[in-house]
């Protein structure tokens, strides 16, 4: 999100500064990027074709150890990250209510989630818990 933020800064800042000289009033850059054309297409940009091209993985989720992985194809396609980026939008709406159905929902899904028909997975190093208990004489 810092990168969404500094983009629609870069983008916002130039504009305010000269609107405030134009004006004689300061300057002010509010931090929303569904407000103007450019925060629109910087979020599409950054998140949904930084999702795409990094295999459900944006600078942020690779810290965070987080990929987004499709739930109806094998991998996720184009639409489904602009998609959800969109979907981040309608997430936002009602004071947020969207981002916080992820407590809400069984399988902790958001609305963008859903409407994009993907889920946000942890990675994890090394083999998947079920070749573990296989090894250990489980079922």
């Amino acid at each position: 999100m810092l990168v969404v933020l500094a983009g629609v800064i870069a983008v916002e800042l130039p504009e305010a500064i000269r609107r405030g000289r134009e004006t004689g009033h300061d300057v002010v850059v509010a931090f929303d990027p569904f407000h103007s054309i450019a925060g629109v297409v910087f979020l599409l940009l950054y998140v949904g074709l930084g999702t795409w091209l990094g295999k459900g993985r944006t600078p942020g989720k690779w810290v965070m150890g987080l990929r987004v992985v499709s739930l109806s194809r094998e991998r996720l396609t184009l639409w489904q990250c602009l998609d959800r980026t969109l979907g981040n939008g309608v997430s936002a709406l009602e004071g947020g209510f969207g981002f916080f159905q992820y407590f809400l929902h069984p399988n902790r899904r958001n609305v963008h989630d859903r409407v994009a028909e993907t889920i946000v997975v942890t990675e994890r190093g090394g083999r998947a818990p079920v070749a573990r208990e296989a090894e250990a004489g489980g079922p």
